[in-house]
Formats: C-alpha cells, sequence, structure tokens
C-alpha cells in the first residue's frame, strides 16, 4: 500500500460508524503501519468554529476515530507550507501551521487547495491487509490527483462505485441506508 492510495469501503462495511461509504485517502506507510484520511465526512461546523483565528469559511472533516481531538490537513501547497509531506505529485500533508494560517486568512487557499481534519484513520500493517483480505476495502489510484480536494464529498463514494463497476454497480444506486430501499 503507497501513499495517495485510495481505500474505497466495501458496500459490506455496512453498520460500521466509522467507515460506512467512506473514501480514505492514504498519506503514509511507515513499518508501524499506515495513516490516512476520510474524505467524504464532513462534520456538522467549520474549522472557524472550532479555530476562531481562521477568518475564512472551511468544512471541517471527520478524518477518522483515531485522536479526533487533533486537527490536521493536507493540501496541494507543498511549495507554500515548509515542512510538508509528500503523499504525491500534487498532495502533501501537514506543515508549519502559521504558515497555513497566514495564507488562510490572506485568501491564497482556498477550499480547492487544502482540507481539514478532527482525527486520522491508522492501521496496523497486518491489520490493513487483514481487512483488505476480507475484503473491508477496494484499493484504487486516486484518479483526482489534488482535485480531490475539491471533488463532492456526497457523491465520491457513490462515484467511485460507479468507476469499479461490475459487482459494485448495483450500489451506486442505493440508498445509504439499504433498508429504507
Amino acid at each position: 500500500m503507497e501513499s495517495g492510495k485510495l481505500l474505497i469501503a466495501e458496500p459490506s462495511v455496512f453498520g460500521d460508524q466509522n467507515f460506512h461509504r467512506s473514501i480514505v485517502i492514504m498519506v503514509e506507510k511507515k513499518e508501524s503501519g499506515f495513516l490516512g484520511f476520510i474524505l467524504n465526512k464532513p462534520l456538522s461546523y467549520e474549522i472557524k468554529d472550532v479555530l476562531p483565528e481562521i477568518k475564512m469559511s472551511f468544512p471541517l472533516y471527520n478524518g477518522g476515530p483515531v485522536e479526533q481531538d487533533n486537527l490536521f490537513f493536507i493540501h496541494n501547497a507543498g511549495h507554500l507550507i515548509p515542512g510538508s509531506i509528500k503523499v504525491d505529485n500534487k498532495l502533501f500533508w501537514g506543515g508549519d501551521f502559521e504558515k497555513v494560517l497566514a495564507l488562510v486568512n490572506d485568501g491564497i487557499l482556498s477550499t480547492k487547495d487544502i482540507r481539514f481534519f478532527l482525527g486520522y484513520s491508522g492501521w496496523s500493517s497486518d491489520q490493513l491487509r487483514q481487512e483488505i483480505g476480507a475484503n473491508s476495502w477496494v484499493v484504487v489510484e486516486n484518479s483526482f490527483q489534488a482535485k480531490i480536494l475539491s471533488h463532492k464529498t456526497e457523491s465520491l463514494w457513490k462515484d467511485q462505485m460507479k468507476a469499479l463497476g461490475g459487482k459494485y454497480l448495483i450500489w451506486s444506486n442505493t440508498p445509504e441506508n439499504p433498508y429504507h430501499n
């Protein structure tokens, strides 16, 4: 599993409050495991609700069940943010947060450039391999590249089901709760 790949929750993950219909971008691979952020789970409040020093309106996302009291971010501005960690050729995560504040408040970074998360998703190496082997996740390339930051989150999982085709196609049209079908 490489950084920059997407994990798409299989339809069988129904009932899992953390990962039901989730798309996770993997941002770091270490010997100890993997780290990523759920891209399509916006929270009901914005970044300025938790950080009043940010003047702009940016959605805040649930990045995963680990360290949900910590703020994380991915962006396409590695050239502007010192300390950024490269995910792929177009995406980065982390970096100098004071610089991020200045770039956001000066209007240099928009919602097309950066996404903020509370928490992250993490797995040990063996745990993620087991989950993929148990068909909990489909691993795909991030064909969106940096445009993933501006993709509509409410349709991201559905769009990926359509792109996978075959047996996944039927899931693209099912309601979030299949019992409401």
